[in-house]
């Protein structure tokens, strides 16, 4: 049986997902048990932003499917219907795009204060996040 979910779209917020998830474990792994530093309060903000960027990003895997099986169903519908239906689809993956910046964002505190043995799982997720972020704008283009 052939399917077009997941498609593009889907992959790019999976891989959004797991970018937010390498920075929530560098913050996690950042803040000091035993003794705590001044910045560990920014820190675990950044762990909460990241976290809810994660599940978010998650989300939208499903969603961005649902959005493009509602295009395929317009193919022989009106103009009207077809442009709600690309409107839809392209706000999915626009939403992958916005979030992935918001995680983009977190990151040059945690190169400056977090675990310095995990520089090289922030420079994995920034590469997660801008796979993600341009995969994303393909179909927000496309969906015009």
């Amino acid at each position: 049986m052939r399917v077009p979910v997941p498609g593009g779209g889907s992959a790019a917020a999976l891989s959004g997902a797991l970018g937010a998830a390498l920075i929530s474990m560098v913050a996690n792994y950042s803040v000091r048990k035993d003794k705590p530093k001044p910045t560990d309060g920014k820190i675990k903000g950044i762990l909460c932003e990241s976290e809810k960027i994660r599940k978010r990003l998650l989300e939208i895997v499903d969603l961005d499917a649902k959005a493009y099986l509602g295009v395929v169903k317009t193919r022989k519908a009106s103009p009207r219907i077809k442009n709600a239906a690309l409107k839809k689809a392209r706000e999915v993956p626009f939403e992958t795009c916005r979030l992935c910046y918001k995680a983009v964002e977190l990151t040059p505190f945690l190169v400056e204060h977090g675990n310095q043995y995990l520089l090289s799982d922030i420079r994995v997720a920034l590469e997660l996040l801008t796979a993600a972020f341009n995969s994303a704008l393909v179909n927000v283009e496309i969906n015009q």
